[in-house]
């Protein structure tokens, strides 16, 4: 069965850098641009007339109006299931920050080549998340945003296994390095979710920064 190639819409106030994105999906035959916008309002408008039939949205943080992050915001509300991925020439402790708080699914620099690109976007189609590894010692170099609060909720094994989530190991990889069965691994998932609020390995990575458990 020929499976529905990736649906893209491209939000940046750069024509340049949408023309550059275009190009170099240009031969990605799984992947297909739904639409292009040079500002978070304009693509909110086209996002809700698509009615959130997309896959991966392709956005930059600081543009007129609406900038990304209000955008990420209101589409997680309406449109959970939309993958964010910011593309941003900021490496700053706050934006990345701000950017996971917004529940963004990824974080890749306009620096990067067109390799590792379209790399990081097979990866987050395939995985549901990512970082450029650019991004991860600034992940890394973020304070506890909450001092008052430790780490009492979780025990020890489910801190273990949320460490390996967060490496993208599966379930069944997990229960071979841990030496237990999937089943167990699969209750570890769901009481970690539960415990920590999350819907999605993104918020397990936020939970994770907030507490300190990144290495």
């Amino acid at each position: 069965m020929t499976m529905s190639p990736t649906r893209i819409f491209i939000v940046d106030d750069h024509p340049l850098v949408i023309s550059g994105i275009e190009s170099m999906l240009i031969d990605c035959h799984d992947k297909v641009i739904s639409g292009v916008a040079v500002d978070g309002a304009e693509a909110w408008r086209n996002i809700t007339i698509l009615n959130g039939q997309l896959d991966i949205l392709i956005v930059d943080i600081e543009m007129d109006g609406m900038d990304g992050f209000e955008l990420c915001s209101k589409v997680k509300d309406q449109y959970p299931e939309i993958k964010i991925l910011f593309l941003s020439m900021h490496d700053e402790v706050y934006y990345v920050k701000k950017a996971i708080e917004c529940e963004a699914d990824g974080y890749m620099l306009k620096i990067c080549d067109k390799y590792e690109f379209i790399r990081g976007l097979n990866a987050l189609i395939e995985n549901g998340c990512y970082f450029a590894c650019k991004i991860l010692p600034i992940i890394k170099q973020m304070k506890q945003l909450d001092k008052s609060t430790n780490n009492q909720n979780l025990t020890d094994r489910e801190t273990e296994v949320l460490r390996l989530i967060l490496q993208e190991m599966t379930s069944k990889e997990i229960a071979e390095q841990l030496f237990i069965s999937k089943q167990t691994v699969d209750t570890h998932r769901i009481n970690i979710m539960r415990k920590t609020h999350s819907k999605s390995i993104v918020g397990l990575l936020k939970y994770a920064i907030q507490h300190n458990l990144v290495k």
